[in-house]
């Protein structure tokens, strides 16, 4: 759902969104989403706790980052929620007390669904390079597939496109091994 036309939306408007859902603004247009289905939720959780424990906690892997779900970012007159951000600590050294982030993200990770999937790449991804987040990521559960782009000047490179089973490097995480089925609900192997 879109604000009206009749005037641009502003941070205000953010404040009317129902609990229940999303929203979104992106060049002065309030953009209204569904929470996400239970595959979109499955994935996103995952690999907050993948990429999270290494690099958030350093549970074997290097640490150094900030890893947190649905950050409201305010990049200018925007406000965007990537399904998961990450800040490196050296660029962040502690939160904000504020909700909001000011500071763009090092990495953005978009999980796709069919409500937001031409609002995640036509829209999101090129304020993201255009606000100089490195490194952005497109999860697609349906397709089980994860695509890796790094930005180049305020584009975005195709770095890597990955699907199905495989176990990957992706950067900028791509000092541990993610096995994708983590993230398209496979069972758990046993303990």
């Amino acid at each position: 759902m879109r604000h009206p036309a009749d005037r641009p939306a502003t941070f205000k408007d953010l404040e009317t969104v129902p609990e229940n859902k999303v929203g979104e603004l992106i060049d002065g247009t309030l953009y209204v989403t569904p929470r996400p289905a239970a595959v979109h939720v499955r994935a996103s959780s995952a690999l907050g706790i993948v990429v999270g424990g290494p690099f958030d906690f350093g549970n074997g892997g290097p640490g150094g980052w900030w890893i947190l779900d649905e950050p409201e970012l305010h990049l200018g007159d925007d406000a965007l929620v990537p399904d998961l951000a990450g800040w490196r600590r050296e660029r962040m050294p502690q939160l904000p007390a504020e909700a909001a982030f000011t500071l763009a993200p090092d990495w953005v990770c978009e999980v796709a669904s069919p409500s937001t999937r031409r609002l995640d790449l036509a829209k999101k991804l090129p304020k993201y390079a255009r606000a100089g987040v490195q490194h952005a990521w497109i999860v697609d559960p349906l397709a089980r597939m994860l695509q890796v782009f790094r930005r180049q000047e305020k584009m975005w490179l195709i770095v890597a496109t990955f699907d199905g089973d495989q176990k990957v490097h992706a950067e900028p995480f791509d000092a541990i091994e993610i096995d994708l089925t983590r993230l398209w609900g496979a069972e758990a192997p046993p303990a």
